[in-house]
């Protein structure tokens, strides 16, 4: 299939996973839903469900900006709402007084859980209040499970989507130029360091590109990909918009605030 060239080798178990969705959706005429998929998997499923004739797809985190979200693909003559994706936003409060909680402390102690992240949406963490979307098949496990995060007893409830809450996150965008598109380049770049600590870093197992762990700094990065490095935050590469007449690659890239 010509989309494979379009994709890393490392990405092509998923595609052949989102192939296997739509062949049985078109054969047995059977919707089918998705845990939540990151950007590049949301990507993914666009590009092989591409302008099919016969079925329909959309994507669903509980709110138009979410990061993290649901597939669902069906027969064309059927219809899909929100409802259908099967999303519930919990809430629990902690003492912001005497807890400082982070985003990666909610993660961990799902983690410790045995839940897979696949089974849970964004997460947010702000004045006090821990707000996530979850798959509604797991709900109930997390509300009778979820007690405790670091030093806080927490108690979940789900709550209505008009409560919910916007995160304080804003990406501060860059232009620069680069010699090359190499993970070791870029990550230098945009986290201010020699690239050889960068390539350090990601020797160590350090960082991440579109959530899966890469400890190669030749990995060469495409546009719209998430890095991310420990203990320095996330960050994108947004654009290629160009090159210089030194044959420097002109990008935008962006840095979580």
């Amino acid at each position: 299939m010509d989309m494979y060239q379009h994709f890393r080798k490392e990405e092509h178990p998923f595609i052949d996973q989102v192939v296997s969705w739509r062949e049985d959706v078109a054969l047995k005429y059977q919707r089918r839903l998705s845990d939540f998929l990151d950007p590049r998997e949301q990507k993914i499923v666009k590009a092989v469900m591409g302008n099919d004739a016969d079925l329909i797809y959309q994507l669903e985190g509980g709110a138009e900006n979410s990061e993290r979200k649901r597939a669902v693909i069906a027969p064309d003559y059927e219809q899909i709402d929100k409802e259908d994706f099967q999303l519930i936003l919990l809430q629990a409060e902690y003492p912001v007084k005497f807890v400082t909680m982070e985003h990666r402390d909610v993660l961990g102690a799902f983690m410790s859980l045995g839940i897979r992240r696949e089974k849970i949406g964004d997460v947010v963490v702000k004045d006090g209040i821990i707000q996530l979307t979850a798959a509604a098949e797991i709900s109930d496990y997390i509300k009778m499970n979820l007690t405790g995060i670091k030093r806080s007893t927490v108690d979940f409830k789900e709550v209505p989507w008009a409560d919910r809450i916007e995160s304080d996150e804003t990406w501060t965008k860059r232009e620069t130029t680069v010699s090359s598109l190499r993970l070791d380049v870029i990550v230098k770049e945009i986290y201010g360091m020699s690239r050889k600590k960068a390539g350090l870093f990601i020797e160590g197992g350090h960082v991440k590109v579109n959530f899966r762990t890469v400890d190669d700094g030749a990995f060469s990065l495409e546009p719209g990909d998430l890095i991310s490095l420990k203990g320095k935050g996330r960050s994108r590469l947004d654009e290629v918009t160009g090159q210089t007449k030194k044959d420097k690659y002109k990008i935008m890239t962006a840095r979580l605030n």
